[in-house]
């Protein structure tokens, strides 16, 4: 499945301990943990901002289907824990804005992506993200289509459809073995409408404008009603 392709630093290199083949890494890392051998370094750093409505959406969803015991947690008390900062990774704020100073002040270096943008435009943040990376598409690529097949094949339908990640568990036969399935859900933008109350969105937006928008950076297109 793809996390078996892209490891996850802080738990699948932190426990095997090995060098991944393949030079690509996954992290929930604040940019401020990173270890100075990759905060230093010359690697490239992709990060996938989310809205935070959204985000909290899916991030309660997740810790209600992978952790024993959070199956009937209330959404009321996690957002509420949310808001005020409390999650696995930290305050969302403060790890959105450490990813994105870092992308101002290094473009060459970090890439900062929207995913309301790559699920509007998909295409051509493949092409952008091929570009960052040092490996854009010739001409010859784009005639042959290259870019959809890429898009088709890392599509939200058919990863979820495939066998290998809607049976078995991802690092099964150790305690933070997960259902494959759990790792997908709806992959929609504007979810947070069939969870969150009016209030409950204003409040997080307040908080976003408050903790982002000095620093020139919106992440939803108007305001919610």
């Amino acid at each position: 499945m793809p996390h078996d392709c892209v490891p996850l630093l802080e738990v699948d290199i932190a426990q095997k301990g090995e060098h991944p083949e393949l030079p690509l890494l996954s992290t929930h890392l604040p940019y401020s943990a990173l270890a100075n051998s990759i905060s230093s370094s010359g690697c490239k750093i992709v990060y996938i901002c989310r809205d935070p409505k959204d985000a909290f959406v899916s991030y309660w969803n997740f810790a209600r289907r992978a952790k024993p015991g959070f199956e009937s947690l209330p959404l009321d008390v996690m957002f509420e824990l949310f808001c005020r900062g409390i999650s696995l990774y930290g305050p969302c704020w403060d790890h959105i804005l450490g990813y994105w100073k870092a992308s101002l002040d290094q473009p060459e270096r970090v890439l900062f992506l929207k995913y309301e943008d790559m699920k509007r435009e998909t295409s051509a943040h493949v092409k952008r993200l091929a570009e960052f990376i040092g490996h854009p598409f010739d001409s010859e690529e784009n005639r042959e289509g290259l870019v959809e097949r890429i898009v088709e094949l890392c599509s939200f339908e058919n990863l979820s459809n495939l066998k290998v990640n809607s049976q078995g568990k991802h690092r099964q036969g150790t305690p933070v073995a997960i259902k494959n399935n759990t790792y997908f859900r709806k992959g929609e933008v504007g979810d947070w409408k069939n969870h969150l109350t009016a209030e409950m969105a204003r409040h997080m937006d307040r908080i976003t404008e408050q903790k982002l928008g000095s620093w020139g950076l919106k992440l939803n297109d108007a305001p919610t009603p």
